[in-house]
Formats: C-alpha cells, structure tokens, sequence
C-alpha cells in the first residue's frame, strides 16, 4: 500500500490479522527477482535453506517417509525448486507450485536443462487446481503453513487430502508457537539500505511487530520509506501460531490419521532450526469431511459409498467456496 509520512504517524496502533497484508510481496515480479537472490545464497538459511541441510531433508523425505520406493510428490510453496529437483534426482516425480514468478521460471530452467520430471507451476496454492487421487506425498514445509489465515489452512489440508492417494501422506514442516511468540514480541526496528530486498533504491525500513495472545497470531509491519521521495509503501503479513495437539486435531478434522511429530526434517534434532517441527499425516481411509457445521464419516470400500465420498466431498469444498479440483 502506497502511503506519505503523514499516513505513517496516523496509522492504526493495532492492526488486524490478514487486513492489511497476507504477507511481503513475493508475487510482485521485481521483488520476486531480488528474492530469489536470496533462495540461492549460500550465506543463510533466511528464504531457503542451504544446500547441504537441503540435501539432508531429502534424505529423509525419500528413505524414511518413502522407504525408497518412487513416488508422485505435491510440493507447496516450492520456491526456485531447490527440494523438487533434487526429489526428482532420487527418482520420484514432482509438481511444484509457487506464486512467485522469478523462482519459478528458475525451477523450469533447472529442469528443463536437467531433463527433470518436475513441473512447475506458478499459482497461489489456495487456488491452485491440484487434482484428485494423484500424489503419494505432499509437502508444505519452512513455516509456510503458518501464514495462512485458519480458514485457508483448513481448506488446503482439504484440498490437498483429496489430491493424494488412497494411503497418501502430508508433511507440514511449521513454527513452534514459541518461535510465533518471539516474533510478536520483538521490539520495533528501523536501518537505513542503499538498495536491498524490499527496494532497489536508498531507503529507511521501519519495522514494527505484534502479539495477540487470545488468539495466538503475530503480525508484522513494514514501511518502506523512499529516501529521496520520502513515499512510504506498506507491507504486512501474519502468522498463526498452533500447538501440537492444535495440529493434530486439524489433521484430524481433515481426514489425516497416524499422526507423527518429528523435531525436524532430519528426523532428529536440528540445533540450527529449532524455530520449526515437522508433523506427517496419512490419508485415512475413512475420510471425515468437516464443513465447520458437523463431521461426517464416510466408508472408502464399495461403489455406492465411493459415490457418496464423492458427493460429500464436493458439498464440502462448495461450502467452503472452492471449486471441485481435477
């Protein structure tokens, strides 16, 4: 949101979650270029995580969660397709999806000079259309399930339910709430860059932060403040913060059993991102539908009940607004 210094000082003291900004801008083409940037370097794990730890992730994904065995894998919010790609090297196929466009054409390029099996699609993972029955694993991993307002991340635990096989998995790779808390917390911040990831030209960044207990939700404000104009643009973006037992019955609610927590992707302890843990989910096979009214129960086995699985589910996913994937 474009802004004057004036709008800066009247702003409102306390925001509302997912009003003024679902996130930073990664869709936007130039920023989404300045990025990508970061995805690739080798000096962080702030926008992907370097390739070493990378390479150990997919290990365990492949070995442990997929005993080996070549599978047809969902992964949101891919970014530039730094796990895709290398899935894909372990002989599994992958479908990514992003909305950012900058690593996105960077994950076709890989793959196109690879000659991968991975496609790549650039679309808001709400939305994306992701079909039925189609993969043995989906991912979401990083924290980016935590961005998400309640209601749109019931809604992709639904979609991507139906998007998996009869015995598929997910894997939610999410913030601890106390990881949550701490951003919430933190102090107001300002520096002043010569040209870095929120703008290519001299600016001040001012950022500022906020806790709502009740309902477990950290937000963040960002104003850009043109040097030399003195045009301030606004970002903002939310987290929500779920405990353990939180996700476990979410997964529930949208028909995951076998429910497993793991401390990292390594399978193990993970000194350096101890901010995350990792929950994985198996489709049931009895899938619950809840509409947010009631929970209905509906038996896989035989023709008649498939077609009423079906017809539940398509009342589900109308209700909730979102058309029929596939």
């Amino acid at each position: 949101m474009r802004m004057n210094l004036l709008d800066l000082i009247a702003r409102q003291p306390a925001p509302e979650p997912w009003i003024e900004g679902e996130k930073i801008p990664w869709n936007e083409p130039a920023f989404s270029e300045r990025m990508l940037r970061e995805h690739l370097s080798q000096a962080h794990d702030l926008a992907s995580r370097r390739s070493e730890r990378i390479e150990r992730h997919v290990e365990w994904i492949d070995r442990v969660l997929l005993g080996g065995n070549a599978s047809a894998i969902l992964d949101l919010g891919c970014g530039p397709g730094l796990y895709a790609l290398r899935l894909n090297r372990r002989g599994h196929t992958v479908t990514g999806i992003d909305f950012s466009p900058a690593s996105i054409a960077y994950a076709r390029q890989q793959a196109a000079e690879a000659g991968a099996a991975c496609e790549f699609v650039e679309a808001d993972i709400r939305r994306a259309k992701v079909g039925v029955d189609r993969f043995d694993l989906a991912m979401l991993i990083f924290g980016e399930f935590n961005v998400f307002h309640p209601d749109d991340a019931r809604a992709i635990l639904r979609r991507v339910h139906e998007a998996l096989t009869h015995d598929g998995v997910i894997v939610l790779e999410v913030h601890t709430l106390d990881a949550v808390r701490r951003t919430g917390e933190a102090a107001t911040s300002w520096y002043g860059s010569n040209g870095g990831l929120f703008s290519p030209k001299p600016h001040l960044l001012l950022t500022e932060n906020f806790w709502l207990p009740e309902r477990q939700i950290a937000i963040e404000r960002y104003f850009v403040i043109d040097a030399e104009s003195g045009e301030v643009t606004r970002h903002a973006a939310a987290m929500q913060a779920y405990s353990e037992e939180q996700l476990r019955t979410l997964l529930s609610e949208t028909g995951f059993a076998e429910v497993t927590i793991h401390p990292s992707l390594y399978g193990v302890d993970d000194v350096g991102q101890a901010d995350f843990y990792v929950i994985v989910g198996k489709k049931d096979g009895r899938r619950t539908v809840d509409d947010g009214r009631q929970t209905t129960d509906v038996d896989d086995d035989g023709a008649d009940n498939e077609r009423l699985r079906k017809d539940v589910i398509q009342q589900a996913l109308l209700f909730d607004g979102i058309p029929r994937a596939g």
